[in-house]
């Protein structure tokens, strides 16, 4: 049985794995309406990652004897100014996203549940990943500028990214 503090701080990170899904299906939609199909689909890829992120911890309370406290999820910004603010923004909720994973890792040490730190801890070493993925776009970004030709060379990569379930081994995701 986990604490009441670790499974409320869990379920606070639920919402926030659910609301960088809604954020990121929103960027997903702005890109559709730009014709970077490309970096729609990166963006709703990254999307299901943070679904699955969420299911997961959702799953992890529950096999730790706990209820998953679920609430409201804000709604994200429906529009940006294009793909370069959307990656800027995405740059910063990964920030963000580390910043509460770190916390909570934190409050785990403190509350002595080791079985919670290692769990969490997976969280913490993807985030090193995610901002590095989406830095490394925005950079690229940067770099092309205002040359059309480059962004849709881009475009065309992001394509390419394919979702690979985290947690093969959840049932709840595996649909086993």
């Amino acid at each position: 049985m986990i604490s009441e503090k670790i499974a409320k701080a869990l379920s606070e990170q639920i919402n926030a794995e659910y609301y960088s899904a809604y954020l990121y299906q929103s960027m997903s939609a702005c890109m559709e309406r730009a014709a970077l199909k490309g970096a729609a689909n990166w963006l709703f890829i990254q999307a299901k990652e943070e679904m699955a992120h969420g299911i997961n911890i959702y799953q992890y309370i529950l096999d730790r004897g706990a209820d998953p406290a679920l609430s409201a999820i804000k709604a994200p910004p429906a529009s940006f100014a294009g793909i370069k603010e959307i990656f800027e923004a995405t740059v910063a909720h990964e920030a963000k996203v580390t910043g509460l994973l770190n916390a909570l890792a934190s409050l785990a040490m403190k509350e002595n549940d080791h079985a919670c730190y290692q769990f969490i801890m997976w969280y913490v070493n993807e985030q090193v990943e995610e901002e590095s993925q989406a830095s490394d776009i925005l950079s690229r970004i940067n770099m092309i500028g205002n040359d059309q030709g480059l962004l849709l060379s881009l475009d065309n990569e992001l394509a390419a990214r394919t979702y690979v379930n985290p947690f093969p081994n959840n049932s709840k995701l595996s649909g086993a």
